[in-house]
């Protein structure tokens, strides 16, 4: 059986975290050629390299990281050994660290992400945005327990994950109230000549936006596009044109935005995947995430 030598996980782990030997050697008061060969055994016995130079400081490789995160939860575990021993109190609470592609509309984050913290156990969430591919990559080196979607993920992408579909909603419109009642009397073919507010092209909802166009026989007056769908939302508050969004937010858009719902268009779905790499989800805020997003959020609009 091979074992673990735990002072040298512990030398990485400070190198890891410090970003230099030298700060490390400082932090552990000990010399610098003793950590280098500590790391260098825990390399010999890992079989893989956990740095590499970048300039004056040390980059981690991809298995550095994995490691990293599991000497994160040993020594968490230990201190929490050492506190439970000494009659203090543990309390840890579940680590949930998610990818969120900035064109996701944050209200539908917030809504998904929620039932995390209805758990039994207290839930710490960290929330890393980003593009999807590199988020798909953070989690395939284990820095991420989920990424958030919507949209499966692409045969293309050279990673093993699996996307878990949360649901599905239909899209609705929504205008500041002097334009939704213009909007109201012929909806959705008031569509055609209305000032539109969209997301930018590339996007999921995009493509969805623009088949309906076109089959439609529309050409839409686009007045403005908006990679970030806050600021999409912020500009069809004031006025300057109407513009989509998920149909399961409707009254958290209508109140937080001062906006009227113009309508839902019919036979037109955003679709929201959780994507892990797992087969099947085990965290148990995921699961929960998971769980609440089918019997609750995408139930009641579709």
């Amino acid at each position: 059986m091979d074992w673990l030598n735990y002072h040298h996980l512990l030398y990485f782990w400070m190198v890891a975290r410090e970003g230099s030997i030298v700060r490390a050697a400082a932090q552990l008061h000990l010399a610098e050629p003793t950590i280098s060969a500590q790391i260098a055994r825990l390399e010999r016995s890992l079989g893989a390299k956990l740095f590499v130079r970048a300039g004056r400081n040390l980059r981690l490789t991809e298995t550095g990281r994995l490691v990293q995160r599991y000497a994160d939860e040993i020594f968490s575990l230990g201190r929490e050994l050492t506190d439970a021993v000494r009659g203090r109190p543990t309390g840890q609470p579940l680590r949930l660290v998610v990818g969120v592609p900035d064109v996701l509309p944050k209200l539908i984050v917030f809504r998904l992400l929620q039932p995390a913290f209805q758990l039994p156990e207290p839930v710490r969430l960290v929330c890393r945005e980003g593009k999807l591919e590199e988020l798909v990559a953070a989690l395939a080196t284990h820095e991420l327990d989920v990424v958030l979607s919507d949209a499966p993920l692409s045969p293309g992408i050279p990673v093993k994950a699996f996307s878990h579909l949360l649901g599905q909603c239909g899209v609705a419109f929504f205008a500041a109230p002097d334009l939704a009642r213009e909007l109201d009397r012929e909806f959705p073919q008031s569509l055609a000549t209305a000032p539109l507010l969209l997301p930018s092209e590339g996007t999921t909802p995009r493509r969805l936006l623009d088949q309906w166009f076109d089959e439609q026989g529309f050409r839409p007056n686009i007045a403005a596009e908006f990679q970030d769908s806050a600021l999409l939302k912020v500009f069809g508050q004031e006025g300057l044109g109407a513009f989509p969004a998920p149909a399961a937010i409707v009254d958290e858009i209508q109140r937080q935005y001062r906006v009227r719902h113009v309508g839902t268009l019919e036979n037109l779905h955003e679709r929201y995947y959780a994507i892990s790499v797992e087969r099947r989800l085990k965290h148990p805020a995921v699961v929960a995430i998971s769980s609440a997003a089918r019997e609750r959020l995408f139930t009641s609009r579709d």
